[in-house]
């Protein structure tokens, strides 16, 4: 198995969200701005409190907002 990448909808989810901002999102997550950019930009995954925090902030299951692709394949 390759290695595995968190990849997120968190962008979409902010658009679909009356395009909520990176900083709302940041505000109401309890994270800086820069946090939420690392995010949507895959460079940072998420720990487990934070990814749960910004699924309430969406109020959408945990599994609609972030998933594994391994190589660019969903697993």
């Amino acid at each position: 198995m390759g290695k595995l990448h968190i990849s997120n909808n968190i962008r979409k989810l902010r658009f679909h969200n009356n395009e909520m901002t990176q900083q709302q999102l940041a505000e109401k997550a309890s994270v800086t701005r820069q946090t939420i950019v690392a995010l949507e930009q895959g460079k940072y995954s998420p720990s487990l409190e934070l990814a749960f925090r910004i699924a309430l902030v969406f109020n959408t299951p945990l599994e609609e907002i972030f998933f594994i692709e391994n190589k660019g394949e969903l697993i």
